[in-house]
């Protein structure tokens, strides 16, 4: 059965208060981890930049304010994520989308960095949404992608473990009034690939110069490579 139907469902009924949950959950760290998205991204100058799964627009917003002449396309598949973001950043020059990430409704090499936060442990196949990722951007583009990991079986793992499994449902239902929907983000990340298979996998869909970083005890990576 496709994640799809559900996931979207779900991302609809948190929408408002994603952000805050973030806030808390992470610890105020994924304002740090967003910049770093960012700069990863390189300059962009007056070409176009996605930020695909782009929720509340957070990433985006962080492109437009380092890149002031960029254009930025903010692009998901919740509709109450981009109502969301639209009125956040009304006063942004960023242009909100709905759209499949399965099927990106841009050209061939449209643009000069893709982002993505929170997509690939979403979607039923992770190099398939690669590969048009790979697709829309053009030669020398930036990919940067952001999102859970398992944790390592170190001396944390326990502590991590309870964090994740009881910790942040709990926060979910206290906060973003959605247990279910925290319980998910628990199971999804301790079934996604490890950090070194899903480099794999952008290598696979045809990204060089691919590596990642990991924060947070090892549970966030950042992922970046070039067309």
């Amino acid at each position: 059965m496709s994640k799809g139907p559900g996931v979207e469902k779900m991302f609809d009924a948190i929408a408002d208060r994603y952000d805050l949950m973030n806030r808390v959950m992470t610890f105020g760290q994924d304002r740090h981890w967003r910049e770093f998205v960012v700069g990863r991204g390189g300059k962009i100058g007056h070409r176009w930049v996605l930020d695909l799964a782009c929720g509340t627009g957070e990433i985006a917003a962080q492109f437009q304010r380092s890149n002031p002449e960029a254009r930025v396309v903010g692009a998901d598949f919740s509709r109450n994520m981009l109502a969301r973001a639209s009125a956040d950043l009304s006063a942004a020059d960023i242009r909100f989308q709905a759209c499949d990430a399965n099927q990106l409704p841009y050209r061939d090499g449209a643009f000069q960095a893709v982002s993505f936060g929170y997509l690939l442990r979403n979607v039923d196949d992770s190099l398939t949404v690669l590969r048009e990722v790979y697709r829309v951007l053009s030669s020398g583009g930036r990919v940067i992608c952001l999102d859970t990991t398992p944790p390592a079986r170190n001396l944390l793992y326990p502590f991590i473990r309870i964090y994740l499994a009881v910790v942040i449902p709990l926060l979910g239902r206290l906060i973003a009034r959605d247990q279910s929907a925290y319980a998910y983000l628990t199971g999804s990340t301790m079934d996604f690939h490890d950090a070194e298979s899903l480099a794999g996998l952008f290598r696979e869909a045809g990204f060089s110069e691919v590596s990642f970083k990991k924060f947070m005890f090892g549970t966030i990576a950042v992922h970046w490579g070039r067309k």
